[in-house]
């Protein structure tokens, strides 16, 4: 399994997005689980040393943090990911690029390529293996609300081994 740092939101828009997640099961599209929290991944790794916890907390002071979670898009074709984009802003970004460099020596054996700085989309995951004939009631609903206002309120370390979330700082 993986192990990831992520940005995490305010209670109103993790319910938003609660909602997206309820109302594409029920449309039966495999949506992510009701026992995940909303999120947004800034880095990836097969493996991230949980020492990291306390570097990363010297990023406490950049939050809350205001965003928008934006126009739906997929990743992939046959068995996509259908996501939110984050929009990026300079902040995000620039938050971004220090998580990945305060991460550089806690990850093992490195950042997945996808999440590295200049490669890198913001989204929140809405659902997964959505397949072409169910991309357009799938987009359709996951295009409501058409921008969410959210808060960022932190950092969590995720243990994706043991399925347990840290809160960083």
């Amino acid at each position: 399994m993986v192990h990831s740092v992520e940005l995490v939101f305010d209670p109103d828009a993790e319910a938003t997005i609660r909602g997206i997640w309820d109302a594409l099961r029920e449309a039966g599209i495999p949506s992510q689980s009701p026992a995940a929290r909303p999120h947004a991944t800034l880095t990836v790794a097969e493996r991230i040393n949980p020492e990291v916890d306390a570097v990363l907390a010297s990023l406490a002071g950049r939050f809350p943090m205001q965003c928008r979670i934006g126009a739906p898009l997929f990743f992939g074709r046959a068995k996509a990911v259908l996501a939110r984009l984050v929009v990026p802003t300079a902040a995000l970004l620039e938050l971004h690029a220090d998580v990945h460099r305060l991460c550089g020596r806690y990850t093992h054996p490195e950042p997945m390529a996808n999440a590295l700085p200049d490669a890198w989309t913001a989204h929140v995951t809405l659902a997964r293996r959505v397949v072409p004939a169910q991309m357009g009631r799938a987009v359709r609903i996951a295009g409501k609300p058409a921008e969410i206002t959210a808060t960022v309120v932190g950092l969590r370390r995720w243990d994706g081994n043991t399925k347990t979330e840290y809160s960083i700082g």
